[in-house]
C-alpha cells in the first residue's frame, strides 16, 4: 500500500466515523427533547435545551469537517453564542420568577397574620 492509498482508507474511515456520530448526537438531541418537554421541572428543561444546543454546535462543527466548508465553522460559533445567551436569559426569567412569586408569597403571608391579629 502506497501513502495515497493509505490516505483514502484513512479519510474513509473517518468519514464513516463522523457519520456515526453524527447518527449517535441526533438521537441524543431527540432525547434531550423528549427531556425539555417532559420536564418534570423548569430547571430540568433549561439543561435540556443548553445540552441540546450543545449538542447541535458540535453537529455543526462535524458537517464542516465532512464537507470541507470553513464557513460552517462560523456558523457554528455564532449559534454557540446565541444558545448561549438564550440559556442565560431563561434563567434570569426564571429566577427571576420565582423570587418575585416568593416575595408574593411573604407579603400574602404577612397580611394575612396581621389581619387575623387585628381580628381576634
Amino acid at each position: 500500500m502506497t501513502v495515497l492509498e493509505n490516505m483514502t482508507l484513512l479519510e474513509g474511515c473517518s468519514r464513516y466515523f463522523l457519520i456515526g456520530a453524527l447518527l449517535l448526537l441526533i438521537v441524543l438531541v431527540l432525547l434531550s427533547l423528549i427531556r425539555a418537554v417532559r420536564g418534570p421541572s423548569v430547571s430540568d428543561r433549561i439543561v435540556a435545551i443548553n445540552m441540546i444546543n450543545t449538542m447541535v454546535t458540535v453537529m455543526i462543527a462535524i458537517m464542516a469537517v465532512i464537507l470541507k466548508e470553513g464557513y460552517l465553522m462560523d456558523i457554528c460559533l455564532i449559534y454557540a453564542m446565541i444558545g448561549f445567551l438564550a440559556v442565560v436569559v431563561l434563567t434570569k426569567v426564571y429566577t427571576d420568577s420565582r423570587t418575585a412569586k416568593k416575595d408574593s408569597e411573604k407579603t400574602d403571608a404577612e397580611k394575612g397574620s396581621g389581619e387575623h391579629a387585628d381580628g381576634v
